[in-house]
């Protein structure tokens, strides 16, 4: 009872308050102090109030957890692969100071359809510059269900590349189910003796939030907001993990493909451009990817670069690992398209390609989306391996495109039998030059 009446007079006090800065300590501290649950309690202050607070609180809980370039070495890391069960997936919404104000209405009208879609399955974390607003439209079209797996978090933004600005996590190796996981892979052969990693394992027991620094694909963009969200996201305790700044490394989360086992793939036009780590060498890059997510190899891949793309070639537009040892990749059949020589080499560099265990991939080619240009005629980067893999769902970009959506629609269900394929026209999302794997960020 005296917690009750204690936490309501706090309430009203914050309430009746101008709420200054030294108001807003002062309070926030006496409601630490007593040890209410801030979080539970803040649903009867008023928005601003409430924001005053988490900030308040914000600094303090990042110098509890920061961990300065001191990567955890009790345990094997590793970066997941996507497939794996998630904890949550990060949108951060559009707005009217973006570059999306010209088709402002359309893109939010597909982020919707993507936010539904993964609230309906798992959490769903919405950055957002204006949080009423958006908190608003989302609740106009989501079940109750979807609601509350939502969660709006205020943050000023530049854009709405979460895949690039987000946290990028890593895991341990959790035990496997030594039975089961016997009859279906060799174990003597994996690196260190580590047990293939499933679906169906128990939760990791470390986990970690790597924060890089980004840099708007090479000072390319506007990006400090973006740089900063990660931060703000943290000090507000809605994603779990022990949060490490690797802000001395630019480093973008589609730049980077992981299987989960050891081996992340990215491409060299990527990671060596100027702008981003220069003067560190290719040699240098290796070592520092492979420290910080705990990979056994990276693969640097050298062909693919999508006409349009001003990421200087992500590795998520062009080529996917899926589960069973399988790489999803974007194949051109066209002689007379300008990508045909270089997809061409990419596919030869894939077929040369072999497991840590020294076995071929299986290899499904996806198809080329038809070119799809802009305004003023420059072609757009459209391509179908940007996907999202979610709990029990794969979110596929479609292009108006009957034959190629198709196609591309048979070829992920071969790959992912036991997930549903939702395909999302990303016509709109190309127009600022990505898709519906560029616009999210998963969490485990």
């Amino acid at each position: 009872m005296l917690f009750i009446s204690f936490s309501l007079a706090i309430c009203h006090e914050l309430q009746q308050c101008v709420a200054t800065n030294a108001q807003i300590a002062i309070i926030a501290n006496k409601v630490k102090g007593f040890g209410i649950n801030i979080q539970k309690y803040c649903i009867f202050f008023d928005l601003h109030i409430k924001n005053a607070i988490f900030a308040h609180f914000s600094m303090q809980i990042l110098q509890q957890n920061i961990v300065q370039n001191n990567i955890a070495r009790n345990c094997y890391r590793r970066m997941p692969a996507e497939w794996e069960r998630q904890s949550l997936v990060q949108l951060t919404w559009p707005h009217e100071q973006t570059d999306w104000l010209p088709y402002l209405d359309k893109i939010v009208d597909t982020m919707t359809q993507m936010a539904i879609a993964i609230a309906e399955r798992q959490h769903l974390l919405i950055v957002s510059q204006y949080v009423q607003e958006t908190e608003k439209w989302i609740r106009q079209h989501m079940t109750m269900k979807q609601w509350m797996n939502t969660k709006i978090v205020e943050a000023k933004t530049n854009d709405t590349w979460a895949r690039d600005h987000a946290f990028i996590t890593v895991t341990d190796y959790p035990l496997a189910n030594i039975e089961r996981t016997s009859q279906t892979a060799d174990t003597d052969k994996l690196p260190n003796n580590r047990l293939p990693v499933s679906n169906e394992e128990q939760s990791p027991s470390f986990k970690a939030l790597l924060d890089f620094r980004f840099n708007g694909w090479g000072k390319k963009f506007p990006y400090k907001h973006d740089n900063e969200i990660n931060k703000q996201v943290y000090g507000r305790r809605v994603v779990d993990g022990k949060y490490e700044n690797h802000e001395d490394l630019v480093l973008e989360g589609g730049a980077i493909e992981s299987d989960g086992r050891g081996t992340v793939m990215t491409t060299q036009h990527c990671m060596l451009a100027a702008h981003r780590n220069y003067p560190l060498t290719k040699k240098q890059l290796d070592q520092q990817l492979r420290e910080r997510l705990g990979a056994e190899r990276i693969v640097w891949l050298h062909h693919g670069k999508l006409k349009g793309d001003d990421t200087d070639g992500h590795i998520d537009t062009i080529v996917r690992f899926a589960p069973n040892d399988t790489i999803l990749y974007v194949k051109q059949d066209d002689t007379e398209d300008e990508h045909y020589e270089d997809f061409l080499l990419l596919q030869k560099e894939l077929r040369r390609l072999k497991t840590l265990n020294g076995k071929p991939y299986n290899l499904l080619p996806l198809p080329f989306p038809r070119p799809i240009f802009d305004s003023n005629g420059k072609r757009l980067p459209a391509t179908y391996a940007n996907f999202l893999v979610i709990n029990g769902a794969v979110l596929l970009p479609t292009y108006n495109q009957t034959a190629n959506d198709l196609r591309a629609y048979n070829i992920l269900a071969k790959a992912y039998p036991d997930r549903e394929i939702i395909p999302i026209d990303s016509r709109v999302i190309i127009q600022q030059h990505g898709s519906i794997h560029c616009l999210t960020m998963q969490y485990y």
